[in-house]
């Protein structure tokens, strides 16, 4: 008996069975997101995408289960997945995924000296927005605020005169009816501290928008006070 015939009895004798294939994960919320991303964004199937590691169900840090950036030309779109239901239906609300709404921000593109640490910077944002959630069960609302006090600038540097935000219904893209019920999206919009001070309730919230005239945030920008 050869070599070669000792390795054909062996694999007759131990066959080697392939592995199971993996069963595929429905993401209906997920992939409705995604359409509507791709109705105001046409051609972008690939964005910049951060997935997280961990997820928040096996014991990780960041409730978000990803986060993805879309080009809006003048400034980077961002967009959480998350906050509602992306897979299996599980909240007793028909009508609501999850807690109802999902994060997004835009950033006005510019010469950064560290263009990825920007990027990461507000992934990192958008995780402690929905970790107060996860966590307290607060939930967000258009024409809120967001202050802390902290004088350090959101930015990546904290150089910003931007030290925290106000809450809007993100007007580029529409709430969608998903098949785990409907999802808003809630944009984050920079203020600065003497913005902030002056906000007290939803109508301030409302009138300092208007007057500051975007919803891109603008880490260069000066306070409109």
């Amino acid at each position: 008996m050869g070599l070669f015939d000792t390795f054909k009895k062996k694999k007759k004798e131990e066959p080697v069975k392939a592995p199971a294939p993996e069963p595929e994960i429905e993401a209906a919320g997920w992939d409705a997101i995604e359409a509507e991303f791709l109705r105001v964004y046409p051609g972008q199937t690939n964005p910049k995408h951060y997935a997280t590691i961990i997820k928040w169900m096996f014991g990780g840090k960041d409730p978000l289960d990803g986060i993805s950036i879309y080009d809006g030309g003048g400034f980077w779109h961002f967009v959480s997945f998350g906050l509602t239901e992306l897979y299996d239906k599980e909240c007793k609300d028909p009508e609501v995924s999850g807690y109802g709404y999902e994060l997004t921000y835009k950033l006005k593109k510019g010469a950064y000296e560290d263009e990825e640490a920007e990027l990461r910077n507000v992934c990192g944002i958008l995780q402690q927005i929905a970790r107060i959630t996860f966590t307290k069960g607060e939930l967000f609302l258009p024409d809120e605020y967001i202050y802390t006090g902290q004088t350090a600038g959101i930015d990546a540097k904290q150089k910003s005169w931007l030290t925290g935000f106000i809450t809007v219904k993100d007007p580029s893209v529409e709430t969608i009816e998903t098949p785990n019920g409907r999802v808003e999206f809630l944009e984050l919009v920079g203020m600065t501290d003497a913005e902030l001070r002056t906000l007290s309730d939803r109508a301030s919230v409302e009138a300092i928008y208007r007057k500051l005239g975007t919803d891109v945030t603008d880490y260069a920008r000066a306070s409109i006070l």
